[in-house]
């Protein structure tokens, strides 16, 4: 997994920029508003990066902040939400400003992005409200924490072979057993022996 990119800009444009790593030459989709943080070209780059595998494509996304990769990753996870509408939604709402949208649940504020429906937008506020929140009151996480957390266990069990949905009830059987704080393998292991039976 290619979790950093740190190199040289060579090329830049709102949707992706050409980051060269000792003369290899990296394509990274971003947000635009990680390409408003972008020095000129030529000039050194850090980016954190997300690597979305498919049967047919690999498919690299890169972040300013780690904070957007952790919201571009829960959005992943909301059924029906690909990586193009994920970037789209962080490249019309900044990241401190969606968190508060989906804490408020304000609907109207992710319609207005080009692509997002209403019925989408109702799921990205129920699943990621819910799972920003899961282990509130008391846990060792915060919200972004939990919700990270969260996600990649999501994604490594759609990599061991289990269907989404049966991984993303799994998880949430979990959070909702365990109230305390549960690192990323505890959190993997428990959702296992749900998924295995069934």
């Amino acid at each position: 997994m290619i979790a950093s990119l740190n190199g040289t800009l060579r090329a830049k444009s709102p949707t992706e920029v050409l980051v060269d790593v000792h003369g290899v030459g990296y394509a990274v989709s971003i947000p635009v508003s990680t390409f408003e943080k972008l020095g000129a070209l030529d000039t050194p780059v850090f980016l954190f990066t997300y690597l979305h595998v498919r049967e047919d494509t690999l498919h690299l996304f890169g972040f300013a902040t780690e904070e957007e990769r952790a919201l571009f990753k829960l959005l992943l996870s909301v059924n029906g939400i690909g990586p193009k509408i994920a970037q789209g939604i962080l490249s019309g709402i900044p990241a401190g400003e969606l968190k508060h949208h989906i804490a408020s649940g304000n609907i109207g504020a992710l319609t207005s992005i080009p692509g997002v429906g209403r019925k989408t937008a109702e799921r990205i506020l129920i699943e990621l409200r819910d799972k920003m929140s899961a282990t509130s009151g008391g846990s060792g996480l915060s919200a972004d924490q939990t919700g990270e957390v969260r996600a990649e266990a999501l994604l490594a069990l759609t990599t061991l072979g289990y269907p989404r949905a049966s991984a993303e009830k799994a998880i949430r059987q979990v959070l909702h057993e365990n109230k305390g704080h549960l690192s990323l393998e505890e959190l993997i292991k428990l959702a296992l022996r749900f998924t295995t039976s069934g």
